[in-house]
């Protein structure tokens, strides 16, 4: 059965010619009636033959009106007329009238709905007017309750097909403010993929750079001296291992940011770095033999959580770049300035500094993207960022992070 109905849904004129079918049989045997000879006969055998066309017509109108309804509102109107000049009231076939004045008030052609409430409301006069013309009182009295009664049949079938028209029309509406905000979910769950993969891009970048680096530096070192220095080689190792343990936390403190945003739990693991482990920073870049002299200017208060994780990531990635691309004589500075509104960060050092591509470009090899990280974590608490050579020698980082109304 659902099936069927499915059928139906998707082929709608089969159902229409099947109406279509059944008016054309009533009418059929209304012609034979109206044909046969006897007393109650009203038409003469002409006005019968030139019913018949018109029957066919209005059957024609029931069977094509969902393909045509502009074309079968004319052709039922032309009928209407045809019975007027002829003098036939075709009782069985003017169904169709009813039908066609409730599919044109359901399309979207206004001018077609106009045209069908203003056939509504003429053509019951009319057929009243020029059908059935009387002239005592009892027939008058029944013309005009028949005409009244044929006209809110009109008006009513109107009413229906417009009321169709609206809530046609609203579920369209809903339909596309659904598939808008579809599309909009989905632009936003594109944006937010793409952001969160930066984030954690950057994330990688700051905790894998700066720990293998240190390991890097450690382990040749161990290598140069493992012959003629065995204890300074035990404590490279040492550095190798505790770095290699501070990724690793770093790691799954990240790994597990990841899985409580999806598992809804906040879990334990380390908490974010902020300017505090500074101080922890810069003597695990002193062990690997970087000179570095850290000051801090101003009264330390606490921070909002995203400029301490900005400013430790800063730092962190300006003493990596020295260690990478400053030379093995250079030495570093970085200054810490707590200001009213206003969190002021150098890091600089005096070695040869970091070729032009690298720091305007995002390197020539499609790397470098240290200082593109920066400046997208600056960007987002609000702050600036400076990067460049330094005069007389070496690299400078400068960044201003305001405090006022960031978390």
């Amino acid at each position: 059965m659902h099936r069927l109905y499915e059928f139906l849904r998707r082929h709608p004129m089969w159902v229409d010619g099947f109406w279509a079918a059944c008016l054309l049989l009533m009418s059929a045997l209304w012609l034979v009636s109206e044909a046969s000879a006897g007393p109650y006969t009203r038409l003469e055998r002409w006005q019968v033959l030139s019913a018949v066309p018109i029957s066919m017509t209005l059957c024609a109108v029931v069977w094509l009106r969902r393909r045509w309804p502009e074309w079968m509102l004319v052709a039922a109107g032309a009928a209407g007329v045809a019975q007027l000049a002829v003098g036939v009231f075709a009782v069985v076939p003017d169904f169709a009238m009813l039908v066609i004045v409730f599919t044109a008030a359901s399309g979207r052609v206004r001018w077609a709905s106009r045209s069908a409430l203003v056939g509504a409301f003429v053509a019951p006069t009319l057929a009243t007017l020029f059908l059935f013309p009387g002239g005592e009182e009892s027939s008058t009295f029944s013309d005009v309750v028949g005409t009244v009664f044929l006209t809110v049949c009109f008006l009513l079938a109107w009413v229906l097909g417009d009321s169709l028209r609206t809530r046609r029309a609203y579920y369209v509406q809903l339909e596309e403010r659904a598939a808008r905000l579809e599309r909009e979910r989905e632009a936003q769950a594109k944006v937010a993929v793409a952001a969160e993969r930066a984030r954690i891009a950057r994330e990688l970048h700051d905790v894998v750079a700066h720990n293998v680096s240190v390991m890097v530096v450690q382990a040749d070192g161990a290598a140069y001296v493992l012959d003629t220095a065995p204890e300074q080689t035990r404590q490279a190792l040492e550095t190798i291992s505790g770095t290699g343990r501070q990724a690793l936390a770093e790691m799954r403190r990240l790994l597990g940011v990841l899985r409580s945003s999806e598992d809804g739990d906040g879990g334990e693991y380390v908490p974010q770095p902020g300017v505090e482990q500074l101080a922890e920073l810069v003597e695990q870049v002193r062990g690997t033999g970087l000179t570095v002299d850290f000051h801090v200017e101003g009264t330390p208060r606490p921070l909002p959580s995203g400029v301490e994780l900005t400013a430790y990531r800063i730092v962190q990635e300006a003493l990596t770049n020295t260690r990478k691309h400053g030379g093995p004589e250079a030495g570093a500075r970085v200054l810490l300035t707590y200001g009213s509104d206003e969190l002021d960060l150098l890091a600089e050092d005096d070695g040869r500094g970091a070729q032009a591509e690298l720091y305007e470009e995002g390197g020539a090899d499609g790397l470098g993207h240290g200082l593109i990280g920066m400046r997208e974590r600056v960007g987002m608490v609000g702050g600036r960022l400076e990067a460049g050579p330094r005069p007389g020698g070496g690299f400078r980082i400068s960044a201003r992070l305001p405090l006022a109304g960031r978390t």
